[in-house]
């Protein structure tokens, strides 16, 4: 295998590799999204109670009372570590796109380099065969 062709499979490998990286990412990104919005409806239901509701909160296999101001704080207090998570997540997924897409102009180079150099081969081989 020459150097070319070695240098394309690693550049090859490496773009998977940021693919995997970058679904990944993704997936995170709507996990966090669902949680927002799972918690985005407790806390209108939240906003719907009188002060003096009866609100549970199941821990482990039992069901612990808690107070309307301090279920509303630790709601709020998910949300903006979600939303905080999520900015972070985007973050890294526009760096793992912009890491693919360089990755990927590489390779294209690399490709278009080789395709050059294996037509002016073909292009030498073709002046030196003698026509008779």
């Amino acid at each position: 295998m020459s150097d070319s062709q070695e240098t394309l499979r690693r550049l090859g490998e490496d773009f998977q590799k940021l693919q995997e990286d970058l679904r990944d990412s993704i997936a995170a990104r709507q996990k966090l999204e669902s949680q927002r919005q799972e918690n985005q409806g407790v806390q209108k239901e939240f906003a719907g109670l009188k002060d003096d509701a009866n609100i549970y909160k199941l821990v482990g296999p039992v069901l612990l009372k808690q107070e309307k101001t301090e279920a509303t704080l630790a709601v709020d207090g998910r949300l903006e570590f979600i939303d905080k998570e999520i900015q972070r997540i985007e973050k890294q997924i526009a760096e793992s796109q912009e890491k693919s897409e360089r990755k990927k102009m590489e390779i294209i180079q690399l490709q278009t380099q080789m395709q050059q150099q294996q037509q002016a081969g073909l292009e030498g081989q073709k002046q030196q065969i003698p026509v008779r």
